[in-house]
């Protein structure tokens, strides 16, 4: 019985269905004969509640970005914006290292070559511009127009800079997952803290300050990962 069999929608079901399928076996098994008995339905409610594989996964992906929205979410805010936006970028790290599979897949990575990304348009299905994924955006941007309305950095435009600051953390997140950081000891702390902080100097941002910032980052996400530690023991 899947883990979730008391949900009673099936578009619900058909999602976690393929989220589990993801986390156990990676994107090969996403078919649609795999998703509707891992979600206890018949191969038809994939066509029926979805119109497709395509579909689905788009339905998967925006969950995925629902669930990276509230983990940010969960982040305690502070008045320290480089803090705050060092935590997310911890945080979602995290969550990419959790989920691997399931972040190719909000990104249309492992899945562009096996199904068509298109509904008879040029737009591709896994476009990143859904509702789900701007939600999840929303809390970057609003850490950059914070870094911007406190001086932290020179004044600059709020949306640009979180188009840096994803395409940096993005970056460093595909690159991890592929396994290019096997000779460092710790990415997070050689190579991702380094990056934020050498990004937000360049913006006009102290060294030290921003070291300092970087530092409280990995001290609340710390306390959060012994706090979930504790709770579960």
């Amino acid at each position: 019985m899947p883990a979730d069999d008391s949900l009673s929608d099936p578009r619900t079901r058909l999602v976690e269905a393929t989220i589990r399928l993801l986390a156990k076996s990676g994107p090969s098994e996403v078919k649609a004969r795999s998703v509707a008995t891992e979600a206890q339905l018949s191969t038809m409610g994939v066509y029926t509640y979805f119109g497709g594989v395509p579909e689905l996964l788009q339905a998967v992906a925006d969950e995925g970005f629902n669930r990276q929205a509230s983990v940010f979410g969960r982040l305690p805010p502070s008045d320290d914006p480089m803090a705050d936006l060092c935590a997310m970028a911890l945080a979602c790290h995290d969550f990419a290292r959790r989920n691997p599979h399931l972040y190719d897949l909000m990104f249309g990575l492992s899945i562009h070559g096996r199904y068509s990304p298109t509904r008879g348009t040029a737009e591709p299905v896994l476009s990143g511009q859904s509702a789900s994924f701007l939600a999840a955006y929303a809390f970057l941007l609003r850490g950059c127009e914070r870094l911007v309305q406190c001086k932290a950095v020179r004044q600059a435009e709020p949306g640009l800079l979180a188009l840096q600051f994803w395409s940096a953390l993005h970056g460093f997140i595909m690159l991890d997952l592929g396994g290019h950081f096997a000779g460092v000891s710790d990415a997070e702390t050689e190579v991702l803290t380094p990056m934020c902080v050498n990004l937000v100097v360049g913006l006009g941002a102290k060294r030290a300050q921003a070291e300092a910032s970087t530092a409280a980052a990995h001290a609340t996400w710390a306390a959060i990962q012994n706090n979930k530690t504790s709770r579960a023991v």
